[in-house]
This record gives C-alpha cells, sequence and structure tokens, in this order.
C-alpha cells in the first residue's frame, strides 16, 4: 500500500525533501501557509513594475548535489556569478573590495598590508579545510546520542575522518568552533580594514559582536558555498530567489506532488504517541503516515504540537530554543544607480563593483558598536547594511534604466515594538547608506520593509532568525535543535524536521531537506 506524507511548509527545505519522497513512491501533499509558495526564498513585485527577492537575496550555499538531484536547471534555474564577491566603502574615501581571482585579491589587500596579502593563502588554505570537511557532513545525519549501532557507526565514520587530520588542522578546526571571530582573524591578519572585512561574515544573521566566542563558525558557515562548481563564490538567481523555489515546486509536481498554498496548519494530530495528520486553520483534518515540518522549531514544538504529547524535559528545552538574528530587510526600488562616493574617488573602481554585495562596516570597532547600540537602544544608529543590486545582472527585475537593491541589515533588537519602530529604523538604514552614496535617498521610488517582526509574521522567521534558530554550539550538528533529536527525527513516531533548525542549519542550502527526505525512506 503506498505511504503517505504531509509537509508543513513549503519553503525550500520543504520543496527539497517531497522531491525526494516523491522519488521514493510516496504520496506527498505539500501545505503551506501563505499564497505563494517558496518560503522566504521567494520573488514578489513590491513596487511597481519592480520585482526582488523580498527576504533570503543571494546563491551560494545551494547544494550541488540538490540542485543536480531535482534538475534544477532543467526546471529553469539559472544562475550567474557576481563579477566582485565584495565592497567595503570607508569613511575616507576609499575602500577595499574583494575582487574574484586569488592573485587579484592578493593585489587590493596589499594596498592595506602587504603582511596580510602575503597571509591569504594561509588563510584561505585552512578555510577551504575545514570547509571541505563541513561539506563531507552537509549531506550526513548526525550522530544521534543514543540512536543505536547505526549512530555508533555513524560517529566513528566522522570521528576516522577527523584523525586523519594534522595535529595543526585538528587546532584550526578547534578554533573555527570556539573562538571569536575576532581571535580567529588576528591569527592571519593586522590590518583593521582587513579583518573588519573578514569579520562580516562572523555577524551575519548572528546577533553578536566579533568578540563573542563561536562567532568563527558563522563565518565558517558563509564559506562553504559554491555557484556553478566554483567554490567560495556568490551569485545570482536569474529571476530572483524565487526562481530556485519555482523549479523545485516545478520538479515536485512533474512528480506528482500536490502544492496546497493559503493552507495554514494549526495543529499536528497525535494518537496514541504517533503523528497521524494535521489540523488546518479552517478546521480541515488531514490524515497520512508521514509528517514532515519545515517550520521553525519553536513553532512546531511550542505551538503546533501540544505540550503533553512531548516528554516533559524535550518539552521544557524546547521553550528555551535560543532564536534572533537582528537581521531587518529592506528592498527599494531605485530610479538610478547609487553613486558611491568611493568609486567616483578611485581609479581603481569599475562598474563591476556595484555587482557584488556591498557592505557598510568598515572595521571590526564599527561591527561592535553597531551591537552594543542594538543592546542599548533597539537597534544601531550606524547600523551595518549590506547592499546587492541585482538589476546589475539580471535586469527582468526592474524598468530599463532603473534598479532594485536589498538591503540585508544587522544588529536589531527582535524584542524592540517594531510596528511603533519600523519607519523610524528604515530610515536610519537609508540616511547611513546616504552618508557613503550621496543622492541615494532622492533615487528611492519605493520601499518594502522588513523588521524582525514583520520577517517573523510574513515568513515565520521566529524572532526574524533567518537562520531558524542561533548557531551556536549547543544548537548544532548533533544538538540541532535539541541533543537527542538531531537525527531529524521527532519525539513523536511519524513526525519528521526537515527544515532549517535541523542539521546543517540556516541557509538556502536544501540539506536539511536532502538528509530528512533520507531518514523518512529509510522509516517507510
Amino acid at each position: 500500500m503506498t505511504k503517505t506524507a504531509l509537509i508543513i511548509g513549503g519553503g525550500h527545505n520543504g520543496l527539497v525533501c517531497a522531491n525526494y519522497l516523491a522519488d521514493a513512491g510516496i504520496k506527498t501533499r505539500v501545505l503551506e501557509r501563505r499564497d505563494v509558495v517558496g518560503g522566504a526564498a521567494v520573488t514578489e513585485e513590491f513596487h511597481p513594475g519592480f520585482k526582488n527577492s523580498v527576504a533570503s537575496y543571494t546563491v551560494s550555499l545551494l547544494n550541488p548535489k540538490v540542485i543536480n538531484d531535482l534538475k534544477l536547471h532543467d526546471h529553469g534555474l539559472k544562475i550567474v556569478e557576481r563579477r566582485v564577491n565584495n565592497l567595503w566603502p570607508h569613511e575616507d574615501g576609499n575602500y577595499l573590495s574583494f575582487v574574484v581571482g586569488g592573485e587579484n585579491l592578493k593585489q587590493e589587500i596589499a594596498l592595506f598590508s602587504r603582511n596580510d596579502a602575503e597571509a591569504l593563502d594561509r588563510y584561505f588554505r585552512d578555510i577551504e579545510m575545514v570547509a571541505d570537511l563541513i561539506r563531507d557532513f552537509l549531506l550526513e545525519t548526525p550522530p544521534n546520542v543514543g540512536g543505536g549501532l547505526r549512530d555508533i557507526f555513524g560517529a566513528l565514520k566522522m570521528g576516522n575522518r577527523l584523525r586523519k587530520l594534522s595535529l595543526e588542522d585538528e587546532r584550526i578546526v578547534l578554533d573555527i568552533f570556539t573562538k571569536s571571530v575576532a581571535d580567529f582573524l588576528d591569527l592571519y591578519f593586522e590590518n583593521d580594514y582587513v579583518k573588519g572585512a573578514f569579520a562580516f561574515d562572523g555577524v551575519v544573521g548572528n546577533y553578536a559582536d566579533s568578540k563573542t566566542p563561536g562567532s568563527a563558525y558563522v563565518l565558517m558557515h558563509h564559506a562553504f558555498g559554491e555557484v556553478n562548481g566554483k567554490k567560495g563564490v556568490w551569485g545570482h538567481a536569474i529571476g530572483g530567489m524565487g526562481a530556485i523555489t519555482q523549479a523545485m515546486a516545478s520538479a515536485a509536481r512533474a512528480k506528482g506532488v500536490e502544492i496546497s498554498t493559503g493552507s495554514p496548519v494549526a495543529d499536528v494530530i497525535v494518537e496514541d504517541g504517533k503523528a497521524r495528520g494535521v489540523r488546518l486553520e479552517s478546521g480541515e483534518e488531514l490524515h497520512a503516515d508521514i509528517i514532515a515540518a519545515n517550520v521553525n522549531p519553536s513553532l512546531l514544538y511550542n505551538k503546533m504540537v501540544a505540550a503533553g504529547d512531548l516528554p516533559e524535559d524535550f518539552s521544557r528545552r524546547m521553550k528555551h530554543y535560543k532564536n534572533g538574528s537582528g537581521t531587518f530587510r529592506m528592498n527599494v526600488a531605485l530610479s538610478e544607480l547609487p553613486r558611491f562616493t568611493c568609486l567616483e574617488k578611485q581609479a581603481r573602481a569599475t562598474p563591476d563593483h556595484l555587482t557584488g554585495g556591498i557592505v557598510i562596516a568598515p572595521t571590526m570597532a564599527y561591527l561592535d558598536r553597531a551591537y552594543r547600540d542594538a543592546m542599548d537602544h533597539g537597534w544601531s544608529r550606524e547600523p551595518i547594511v549590506e547592499m546587492l543590486i541585482p538589476s546589475t545582472l539580471d535586469d527582468s527585475l526592474a524598468p530599463p534604466g532603473q534598479h532594485v537593491a536589498s538591503l540585508f541589515c544587522q544588529q536589531f533588537d527582535p524584542n524592540v515594538d517594531w510596528d511603533k519602530h519600523r519607519e523610524e529604523a528604515a530610515d536610519t538604514i537609508i540616511n547611513q547608506v546616504e552618508k557613503f552614496a550621496p543622492g541615494f535617498k532622492a533615487s528611492i521610488l519605493g520601499r518594502q520593509i522588513n523588521s524582525p517582526l514583520d520577517l517573523e509574521r510574513t515568513f515565520g522567521l521566529v524572532g526574524g532568525d533567518i537562520m531558524h534558530g542561533n548557531l551556536t554550539l549547543d544548537q548544532m550538528f548533533s544538538a540541532r535543535p535539541l541533543l537527542g533529536n538531531g537525527n531529524y527525527r521527532s519525539p513523536i513516531k511519524g513526525l519528521y524536521m526537515c527544515g532549517s533548525g535541523t542539521h546543517p542549519g540556516g541557509g538556502v542550502t536544501g540539506a536539511p531537506g536532502h538528509n530528512a527526505a533520507r531518514e523518512i525512506i529509510r522509516d517507510n
């Protein structure tokens, strides 16, 4: 008899999971709360004639195996590469850019420190060593505490990989998982601008400063991606991030998956210790052999599952699952390209610099001040802003001669009354960009604001957390979301987790959906 599955949440991991379940002959239906599939990876018109990736906004972490297995390119996905990875404007009118190509980057870094330029090879060798190790683990199920022989052998397999490392490589791995990003970068670099540029990835989606222990891993989490077979490269999906999830949905439908939008789930139905189905907010009940939840663990265990259906210790701990990435997200429609002072003053600047991420956060002191400000005042008065102008690579997003920009901003306290302060905070962000690109404010034709509260209401990102839970040691690998349930299985038989609140965590990777599907298929 054909097994049946319901997937709660039509974000990218839910769609990935659905594809693999359908491949295994399981009759699968996806239930999406919104009227559009894709979760946070969606493209929408936010101002007449202007479209953008309204939440998640760039491509690098999407796993190549997922792309190939789902044949996403056959379903219309096309990814192009940034021509410059990132640019950091400086207040003195100079800039540091992470240009493409190792020798080009060395020349750029040497403008600030020859010693740092010489340290690049060692830094990237060490980062790539750890990235390769993490890539090996991305598509594997973490060993589960108390999980039996399979998990014991899984732990031995991973241990064997680690034993192959030299002592110094073991030290580097330990550094990545325990040190602050500031302490880690001190092992390589001396220049404040260079360290500030690398440290940015340690605070993205991490409500912390550069001196917070464990923030080196957050940097690492952003480094293991690849685009079109090139490691460490960032890209853009033509048509925006929604092109990824639309391709996933198209692949799923071709396999017979039913996708129901406008179908918010209220409760998981549990009978005799087993998940039997779900109850929609409309009151309709749907039943299936398998329930897979592609939602934040806090939503699943604190709202959708009755506490009485969970072990007491599990329920108690999940009430303290940590969310909140300090992220504020805006989209703006522009009459023209921004004119950054640094690009107009420096002879080495080219139009390609506007295809990269333009990061207003030149030093670690700036990063740390933004965090302290948020702790004291609710949000930074000089926020961390990454601007991406995807219309420089994709003319389908804006009318001819005009542009769209994503403003991905950090260090905004999730606990602020954002209904009251969202416009004020948005103005602060615009004013900060204006300091580095005079005329930017006047070029804005329209804007869309997603405060931490808006991100939660619209996309189910609890506390505005883009990672579906903090990437801290107590919420990673076998402990994501909780030690003893790190293998995509919940304490309730038949209820699984397939979202970014499981290993390997946040970002548009598809890995949680891939891994969860494998475990579901093993069990069924």
